[in-house]
């Protein structure tokens, strides 16, 4: 057994900011927490020690495409296209050091957990590699060497739109058939870091009578990315004559294991079937507004009974706390009203584990994963704000996080990541294999 302990100077325990907390951990979990304790011999996390964060939605390889894509107008469309150059040009070697660079910059903004929404699965023109899962392996490992866990959701991507075969991009994510794609991923094995689940891209690149296939071949977490462009909405309702909601919900990919990313346009009746079937809904605020998606229903969705998580999605920012108060922002300026969300429930929605099927993480409690990060409090950005879950979500950014642990390892100490030496200069070289090759 290996054990360790932490002092956190103030720790937020869920619904309550207790000083001196001493937590005692022992093969990756908590084992005790004891408040008003003196640190002794742990190691001492001076700050706000908060459960860790989880990106419930990423590109890993987006990344690359930070600063890069921002220098002309355009849409979301004309955006895909840059992205699908970047992709063309990614190997499981160069897609490894990407992601492992990407993974260490989230440790270093507090993320522990992190589902990659995985469709870049073969060499160009649709050829399998000689492991046939060698992209997933490369984000696997990538992950375990940067430290954190890692949810890798294999997405099925199997046409270009509703009754379109891939385009040349495409042939790369496309395994032909929904059951070559089952065949495939069902090879996947999770571990001690990482868990399976399954993605159906969207319901223009996954034909409805695949979608059942899809949802059922995976014992792990579904995403879909869902309504993210009125476009598709309007292409579903001329090839099926109902929104993408209804057809997921007639096909049987939706519940609570299921989690719909962005569902940004949405009608009344695709909220009442989310909540009402316990679908989770993943916002992308940070995403939705650079690529001007809009903004999503978030309010009425959770009202509705589905639950709320955050991704980075397309990396333009990789920080969770900004993700959390962008959600309220937004719905501020989109109703001229404020207060929407508790700073608590939005920093619940941040550190929301259960959308990527770590049930035992995101909350510093006994029993559970040995997950955390530490906000600093005397930053010129925290400075005077106090140790409250409002300094985390409304003060605090990326660049306050001191401290993050991931199954009681200490992966980012004062802010330098203790397993890659020099994260900035691993960025860059990866992006300019990818943007300047």
């Amino acid at each position: 057994m290996t054990s360790s302990s932490y002092w956190a100077e103030h720790a937020w325990l869920g619904d309550r900011v207790a000083d001196s907390v001493l937590i005692d951990v022992a093969d990756g979990r908590i084992t005790a927490l004891t408040e008003g304790a003196e640190p002794g011999g742990a190691a001492r996390l001076r700050g706000l020690t908060v459960p860790g964060l989880a990106n419930a939605h990423s590109h890993a390889f987006h990344r690359a495409l930070r600063g890069h894509v921002q220098r002309d107008k355009g849409t979301f469309w004309t955006w895909r296209e840059l992205m699908y150059r970047a992709a063309d040009r990614l190997t499981p070697e160069s897609y490894h050091e990407l992601a492992r660079a990407v993974y260490a910059e989230m440790a270093l903004a507090g993320v522990t957990a992190v589902g990659e929404f995985h469709y870049l699965h073969h060499a160009p023109g649709g050829i399998p590699y000689g492991d046939a899962n060698a992209m997933g392996h490369a984000l696997v490992q990538a992950a375990a060497d940067a430290g954190i866990r890692i949810t890798l959701l294999d997405t099925a991507y199997l046409s270009s739109g509703f009754g379109e075969p891939p385009n040349d991009h495409q042939l790369r994510f496309s395994d032909g058939t929904a059951d070559a794609w089952a065949e495939r991923a069902s090879a996947l094995k999770g571990d001690a870091n990482t868990v399976i689940g399954a993605a159906i891209h969207s319901v223009r690149a996954v034909p409805a009578d695949a979608l059942h296939t899809v949802a059922t071949a995976l014992d792990g977490p579904l995403h879909v990315h869902l309504s993210e462009q009125t476009a598709e909405n309007e292409a579903c309702l001329r090839a099926h004559g109902r929104t993408p909601t209804r057809l997921l919900a007639d096909h049987g990919a939706l519940g609570p294991r299921t989690t719909a990313v962005h569902a940004t346009h949405l009608t009344e009746e695709d909220i009442a079937l989310l909540g009402g079937t316990g679908t989770g809904v993943c916002m992308c605020p940070t995403t939705e507004r650079d690529l001007a998606d809009g903004i999503g229903p978030a309010v009425d969705v959770q009202r509705a009974g589905s639950p709320l998580s955050l991704g980075s999605d397309s990396h333009a920012v990789i920080d969770l706390l900004e993700e959390a108060r962008a959600m309220e922002l937004d719905e501020r300026l989109r109703t001229h009203r404020r207060g929407h969300w508790t700073a608590a429930q939005l920093l619940g929605a941040a550190t929301a584990h259960t959308a990527l099927g770590w049930d035992d993480a995101g909350r510093i409690a006994v029993g559970a994963h040995a997950d955390f990060a530490t906000v600093a409090l005397d930053s010129v950005r925290t400075a005077g704000a106090g140790a409250t879950a409002e300094a985390a979500v409304y003060a605090a950014s990326a660049a306050d996080i001191r401290h993050t642990v991931v199954g009681g390892r200490h992966i980012v100490r004062d802010g330098v990541h203790t397993l890659i030496d020099d994260v900035p200069a691993a960025l860059t070289a990866a992006i300019r294999q990818v943007i300047e090759a």
